[in-house]
């Protein structure tokens, strides 16, 4: 799995013809947008009218003949009819772009979201949640902005520039050829000018995303923000990125205000230029005031045309770079396409587990091993208990059994089948997990429950509810069900979230249970509530239990004791415990002395 890249890309004819592939969200939208098109051509030849009808007025009031044979008044009744047909025209082509813009960024968003939570875990350990949220936020802002105005306006500016270009060389071709004269100064200019903003752009749009990551790690870790009393510590932080992100940003305004004045300086420039020779050709005849007005007037039409074009050019530069990282993550493989493509359902398995000299390593960490030719069996319907020192690789375990993470040795079988040849989602709906950090989420404790099987009745909650020995304290809240539970379930007691983690596993009646720490930090009787709970949970279902408090896993029909990567003891705890200089018994000694001293 490839990290996100973080940089813009340079504007390369090969990049550029990549970001087009982000219109394929357009696709289903592409009658609006083609008629959009037109009707924006349409208002943007209209618009020409009025620089040339500025100049026949005049020659008009002045009694000069014109090939129209028009009236002042005519020609205002005209100008009146050009307008509202203007103003028609123009609002259906905001309003079709408008739904355009909301409809396709709307459907990248869906898409990116689902590409997301559907890649491998590997792919979250190599990135920053606040990358992915800047991805989801700022880049498909920048690509809304495309859909919506800066696209539509480009292309105006285009046929502005076009339009004036030409009516001008029909009109007056001798200014009009003085006039083309700058254009090279322009385009060299915008090029020089470009390059810079495009560079302090890129840089803007990284440390943006830096500090939005600053703020999900502080949001997320609040609890232990205020037990260290480092509030002041992250407010320098954050500080810190904003004042970064402030200082290029500046040096970006800067650029786009020189860029700026470089535009308006030239075009200024030859714009009095211009006009001095204009009014020469009036002395001499050549031209009408009347011509010399309108070739003003569209010249200035035709110079905002280019200061426009240039600083559109910036923002769909920008939008280039956006368009490219969100098509990575979109051609990024999920964990279903990295798979051999099978069609085999799981169905409900009967939980018989074997695995059978295991090989790992994790891939952000490939010269450290973590599991060595690690070998089990977990008969279906017993519970076996995992334990060790941490880092030993007992997790490992749990994420290798969910298919988080590939073996790079050995097998799985599950029901006597690999477990890579079921289809992923119905292979996992056999399991269910009670972590020892429950994650909530932040809306009711109905919605939590029913996260194990979303649509089940109030009485399968209920009882549910009761088996996880959470009915009493629910029945305690006004709102009993409906109870917010707040951020990651911060209304509750770290018993209750456990219990609530145990009625939603319940819920989910799964065919294998996979407990980690699940009361390891726990008091007396919020452990005594849980384990309870736990016991009704685990009975007639395969459990996979990882524990450090060794008095939970008394009853285990089989403890593995993991070490250095290895298997090196397996047993009951009666068989362990009587191995004299086994790190079982050193273990269980410790704990049960400890736990003797302190009850006396």
């Amino acid at each position: 799995m490839k990290e996100i890249q973080t940089d813009r890309p340079k504007l390369s004819r090969k990049k550029l013809l990549e970001s087009l592939k982000i219109f394929e969200f357009v696709r289903p939208y592409r009658w609006q947008f083609i008629f959009g098109l037109v009707l924006l051509f349409l208002s943007s030849a209209v618009f020409m009218v009025f620089p040339y009808s500025v100049g026949l007025m005049l020659d008009v009031a002045q009694g000069k003949p014109n090939k129209y044979d028009l009236s002042l008044p005519q020609i205002g009744l005209l100008l009146v009819l050009i307008l509202a047909f203007q103003g028609i025209v123009s609002y259906i082509r905001v309003m079709l772009f408008a739904q355009i813009s909301e409809k396709g960024t709307a459907d990248i968003r869906k898409a990116l979201y689902h590409r997301i939570i559907c890649l491998p875990i590997v792919f979250f350990e190599k990135t920053r949640v606040g990358e992915l949220v800047s991805r989801l936020t700022n880049d498909v802002e920048k690509i809304y902005n495309t859909f919506y105005f800066i696209l539509a306006e480009f292309f105006r500016q285009i046929i502005l520039l076009v339009g004036g270009i030409v009516f001008l060389a029909i009109q007056t071709p001798k200014l009009a050829g003085i006039m083309l004269l700058t254009f090279p100064v322009i385009v060299v200019g915008a090029m020089v000018f470009g390059k810079r903003i495009r560079k302090l752009s890129s840089q803007r749009q990284q440390t943006l995303a830096e500090s939005n990551t600053i703020l999900d790690e502080t949001f997320q870790s609040i609890q232990a923000v205020k037990a260290f009393g480092n509030e002041s510590f992250e407010l320098g932080r954050y500080r810190k990125s904003n004042d970064t992100v402030v200082g290029i940003s500046m040096n970006y305004a800067s650029g786009r205000a020189l860029f700026s004045v470089f535009i308006i300086t030239v075009l200024f420039g030859a714009l009095f230029f211009m006009i001095w020779m204009g009014m020469r050709m009036v002395q001499s005849g050549e031209v009408t005031a009347g011509q010399l007005i309108s070739f003003v007037t569209f010249t200035a039409v035709i110079g905002g045309a280019i200061a426009g074009l240039g600083n559109f050019f910036t923002e769909l530069v920008g939008a280039v770079g956006a368009s490219d990282r969100i098509l990575e993550i979109l051609g990024s493989r999920t964990e279903a396409e990295e798979r051999s493509q099978v069609n085999r359902k799981a169905g409900r398995l009967s939980g018989d587990i074997f695995f059978e000299n295991i090989a790992f390593s994790y891939p952000t960490r490939v010269d450290v091993p973590v599991l060595k030719q690690v070998s089990l069996h977990i008969p279906a319907g017993q519970k076996v208990a995992i334990v060790g020192q941490s880092g030993a690789g007992k997790s490992t375990i749990m994420q290798l059994l969910l298919q988080f993470h590939q073996a790079d040795g050995g097998r799985i079988l599950a029901d006597g089948v690999p477990i890579q040849d079921y289809e992923l989602e119905s292979y996992r709906e056999n399991f269910g997990i009670v972590p020892q950090e429950v994650i909530l989420f932040g809306g009711t404790i109905r919605e939590n429950i029913l996260y194990g099987k979303p649509d089940a009745s109030d009485t399968e909650i209920e009882a549910a509810a009761r088996k996880a020995n959470t009915w009493d304290f629910i029945s305690s809240f006004p709102e009993g069900l409906e109870t917010v539970v707040g951020e990651r379930g911060i209304k509750l007691s770290g018993g209750q979230r456990q219990r609530i983690a145990i009625a939603r596993a319940i819920l989910r009646n799964p065919s294998i249970l996979l407990l980690d720490e699940a009361t390891s930090s726990l008091d007396a009787e919020s452990e005594r509530l849980v384990q309870e709970a736990l016991e009704n949970l685990m009975e007639g279902r395969t459990s996979i239990i990882i524990a450090h408090r060794l008095a939970t896993i008394r009853e285990v029909d089989c403890i593995y004791v993991l070490d250095g990567g290895n298997i090196v003891e397996q047993g009951t705890h009666t068989e362990l415990s009587a191995i004299q200089q086994g790190i079982y018994s050193s273990l269980a000694r410790l704990q049960f002395e400890n736990g003797r001293i302190l009850q006396d």
